[in-house]
């Protein structure tokens, strides 16, 4: 058994080969949260790759020198968030890591591409629409006025993370099908000469619909993160309202709080 803060070394024959843990006996932090919490950290490091094996909870037990409980406990916790499967006859294999997005106006695209998750995007329709009565408030435009509707499924490491759908009055910007493609949204309107100055949004949360359980590789009813967002240009003109979905278990957004004075 590894003593108090010895470094854990995973013997050869996983993905655990050429990483380190620090297991510290004397903490009041459980063994198997301080062992889920450092796996968590080389997953979302990419240390840990998807497809990758970490073997059976006998092997870890051994290479980790933990009792088997104790991984047992960390690996479900990694399961259980979408982190890690089991596979029966194969063992425990990364599948992905959480998406963490901080509440600030930024595109998805951007976020993902600056933690290294690879984003690809579908474009599933980019046609001009009447707008709705929704749409046309949140743009400051006549009910059945014209609008530009975009509907994007980004995906990471070959998995959905979300189904995105914006709204954009049609002066903004002409949007070609192939550079939504390749890049973010935010980008494209940036490199138009538009400057993004606010936007106003709220998260919410519901389950998904049999379409959405589809694109999403997700059940029907699966929880789902809501976002609805406004954004402006640094003239105060609305530029484009968006409505997006995004899987509970591969998506969270971070914010700091702060005490008002």
């Amino acid at each position: 058994m590894a003593k108090t803060g010895e470094r854990v070394r995973a013997v050869s024959g996983s993905a655990l080969d050429a990483l380190h843990f620090a297991l510290d006996r004397s903490s009041p932090v459980p063994l198997y949260h301080q062992l889920a919490q450092q796996l968590e950290a080389a997953i979302e490091h990419g240390a840990l790759a998807p497809g990758n094996l970490l073997g059976n909870e006998i092997d870890l037990s051994t290479r980790l020198g933990l009792s088997r409980p104790t991984v047992r406990q960390a690996i479900q916790s990694l399961v259980d968030k979408g982190l890690l499967v089991r596979r029966r006859g194969v063992g425990t294999q990364v599948v992905h890591s959480q998406v963490r997005r901080p509440l600030e106006l930024s595109s998805l695209y951007d976020d993902l591409e600056a933690a290294g998750q690879g984003p690809t995007t579908a474009v599933l329709r980019n046609e001009r629409v009447p707008a709705s009565a929704e749409v046309a408030v949140a743009l400051g435009i006549g009910e059945g006025g014209e609008v530009t509707l975009l509907e994007r499924l980004r995906a990471t490491h070959g998995q959905p993370v979300a189904f995105l759908r914006n709204y954009l009055p049609p002066a903004v910007a002409d949007l070609d099908t192939g550079r939504l493609e390749a890049t973010g949204l935010y980008r494209l309107l940036r490199s138009a000469g538009i400057t993004l100055h606010s936007a106003h949004q709220s998260v919410g949360a519901r389950s998904a619909t049999a379409e959405e359980a589809a694109l999403l590789a997700e059940r029907e009813g699966a929880a789902l993160l809501t976002m609805r967002r406004t954004a402006y240009d640094d003239t105060g003109r609305p530029v484009e309202y968006g409505t997006h979905v995004y899987r509970a278990s591969r998506y969270s957004f971070d914010f700091q709080l702060l005490v008002r004075p």
